[in-house]
């Protein structure tokens, strides 16, 4: 999710770069494009890439501390001594 959500951040910026160069390019079905549409498909993605970032470190950080509560449950058996008989 978070490779995503950087991938995601990544074509924003490609998006945002060639949108306000030129417009038309992105926009090609309007009659009149303008940078405004852009910037608001840009924000759109940038907010949605933020999100999928949080919520890939929130589950990392979850599955981490889920691993580490299991590995710790997991204790050897302690391991008898011997005691020697008396004489």
């Amino acid at each position: 999710m978070i490779i995503a959500a950087i991938n995601l951040l990544i074509l924003s910026v490609l998006i945002f770069i060639i949108g306000m160069i030129k417009p038309g390019w992105l926009l090609f079905w309007m009659d009149k494009p303008g940078r405004m549409p852009i910037l608001w498909i840009v924000v759109f993605l940038f907010m949605v890439a933020a999100v999928l970032f949080g919520e890939g470190e929130r589950r990392k950080k979850l599955e981490q501390t889920q691993t580490s509560a299991v590995s710790s449950t997991k204790t050897e058996a302690p391991i008898p001594e011997v005691v020697p008989p008396k004489p």
